[in-house]
């Protein structure tokens, strides 16, 4: 076995630059290194003794796995750093410690094999005595073996309890993990049920299992999702105990529903009734729906009435059924409208879509917060159609109620479409020149007329509108930028002023800022005729400012 992608190089990308050099610091930390196939384990003590695993030869490059709070959450960790620069010390070892590793494995497995039935009994009764959770786990196995449904019972709320792990009542993130993974036996004491023969049973343990859950889970930080696993555990027992046991349609139908619409939901086991048609057959099938629909009708708006009505008549489809659903609780913002519209499209009854579209904006009260898909939905069956007068329209009706850079840019596109643009720009500029009149008093950013004038290129009108009514510090920077050959000592005056904040802050990210202005504003001075004024003004920067390293070498990069 080789490193793979294992390198410095590799380590420090995954981990980041903080974590790499936090990582070197745990180097003596890292015990128990164990070497598999494409893999290596192992602990490393931190706040906590964490275990690490890294996985080296895997075609999608190096990957690896901690349970310390950071890692559990996705991140590549100080602690994999610290085990991923354990390996690459020990490189030339690593094939040998392979080998010994493999031979372990192999001289376990040959001498279990050559146990007598009284000596193996021997080894699992002495294990049993010394782990206790290993014992459990084999009470359950026998109790569900022997059809021992009272047994399993109680041994399965013994495991979805959360007294051994709670603290004033509630179980913390430390020993959330601890819980899911007791709790999780119970799936598989449920499933040998099944296993074993006793299908009907495991159904009804099944069910009480989901309801304990669901009593467990508010008071328990699943920050993780273990839970959610143990849940979606639950409802795949519960299928596949179905499945071998055939119960009453109807009363499954029953269930299947009221778990769909929350009466016995715990959030964790989302079960989809589909996934039991071929159990339910015609006259569960039947229920199914019938029970769905009177939920609906009496709740037309419930999420999970909705939910549940959609899912059927997807599956059945009835497109006009989908669409009632949605029509029975339409969003203010047209959202819902636009869905409808979707759903019309698919089944190519294009025409009932626009009717939907535009209903959607007739309907919405304010365009300001109309969903602006389903403006784009309809400017782009208007511009198909050529409807150019209409798509002018509507960018037009959108923009004055959502002036932005992005309404004023797509109301152009529609109006140069149109071939309507200037008429139509003189109203739309005249609109964010009252805005940015209003904005000027109460001085609240830049105002959307220069971020107009600029993206039109009209850089004169923006200077004047700027100089005028006020800009953002960004907005002064793009106009010094394009008007820089043409007003340098304007431009001059704009960069200098940014600049100068500047050099009272500290950190890598300003100082790029800082350099980046000097290296516009020594182009200003040197349109202007007067590189000697900056050739000073470098000087006296440099002496006040010579303790700031990084920023020196930045200079010195760009020959300032």
């Amino acid at each position: 076995m080789g490193t793979g992608g294992l390198t410095e190089a590799s380590l420090r990308a995954l981990a980041g630059a903080r974590s790499f050099e936090r990582g070197i610091g745990y180097l003596d930390a890292v015990s128990g290194v164990e070497i598999g196939d494409g893999w290596v384990a192992a602990t490393v003590h931190g706040t906590e003794r964490y275990e690490v695993e890294l996985t080296l030869d895997d075609p999608s490059g190096l990957s690896g796995e901690c349970d310390c709070p950071y890692g559990r959450e996705g991140n590549f960790c100080k602690h994999l750093v610290a085990l991923g620069l354990t390996v690459l010390a020990q490189r030339e070892s690593l094939p040998r410690q392979r080998e010994a590793a493999r031979t372990r494995v192999q001289g376990l497995d040959v001498w279990l094999s050559a146990l007598s039935k009284d000596e193996l009994l021997a080894l699992v009764r002495e294990q049993v005595g010394e782990d206790r959770k290993l014992r459990h786990r084999l009470e359950l196995r026998a109790a569900s073996a022997r059809g021992d449904l009272a047994g399993v019972r109680a041994r399965i709320r013994e495991l979805l309890d959360i007294g051994p792990f709670a603290r004033y009542g509630y179980v913390e993130y430390a020993d959330a993990r601890a819980y899911a993974g007791q709790a999780g036996q119970a799936v598989s004491a449920i499933g040998s049920l099944t296993r074993s023969g006793r299908a009907a049973d495991a159904i009804t343990l099944a069910r009480e299992a989901m309801r304990l859950l669901a009593d467990a889970v508010d008071s328990v930080d699943d920050s993780d999702g273990g839970l959610g696993q143990v849940g979606d555990g639950l409802a795949d027992a519960h299928l596949e105990a179905c499945r071998a046991a055939r119960p009453d349609a109807e009363e499954l139908a029953r269930w299947l529903v009221d778990h769909a619409l929350g009466e016995c939901d715990d959030g964790l086991t989302d079960i989809d009734p589909l996934d039991y048609e071929d159990i339910l057959g015609g006259r569960g099938m039947s229920t199914l729906r019938e029970l769905a629909i009177g939920a609906w009708r009496r709740n037309r708006t419930g999420w999970a009435e909705k939910s549940l009505m959609e899912r059927l008549a997807r599956a059945g489809g009835d497109v006009d059924t989908v669409i009632a659903v949605y029509a029975a609780d339409l969003a203010a913002n047209g959202h819902t409208h636009l869905a409808i519209a979707g759903e019309l499209d698919g089944a190519g009854r294009a025409e009932e879509a626009l009717r939907w579209a535009e209903r959607g904006i007739r309907e919405t009260r304010d365009l300001a917060t109309v969903d602006t898909a389903l403006v784009d939905y309809l400017y782009d069956r208007y511009a198909r159609a050529a409807r150019h007068s209409d798509a002018v329209a509507l960018r037009r009706d959108h923009f004055r109620a959502r002036r932005t850079l992005l309404t004023y840019r797509q109301l152009r596109t529609a109006a140069r479409a149109a071939d309507c643009w200037p008429a139509e720009r003189e109203g739309a500029l005249t609109l964010l020149r009252a805005d940015a009149e209003r904005q000027r008093q109460v001085s609240n950013g830049g105002p959307v007329l220069v971020d107009a004038l600029l993206d039109d290129k009209d850089v004169d009108a923006a200077w004047r509108a700027a100089t005028v009514t006020g800009a953002d510090d960004r907005q002064w920077l793009i106009l010094a930028d394009q008007a820089r050959a043409d007003r340098p000592a304007e431009a001059l005056g704009i960069y200098q002023r940014l600049a100068e904040p500047l050099t009272k802050q500290t950190g890598n990210t300003v100082y790029e800022r800082l350099v980046s202005l000097l290296v516009s504003i020594r182009d200003c001075h040197r349109r202007l005729g007067t590189p000697d004024e900056f050739a000073a003004h470098v000087h006296a920067l440099r002496a006040a400012h010579k303790r700031k390293r990084n920023l020196m070498r930045l200079m010195d990069e760009q020959g300032i």
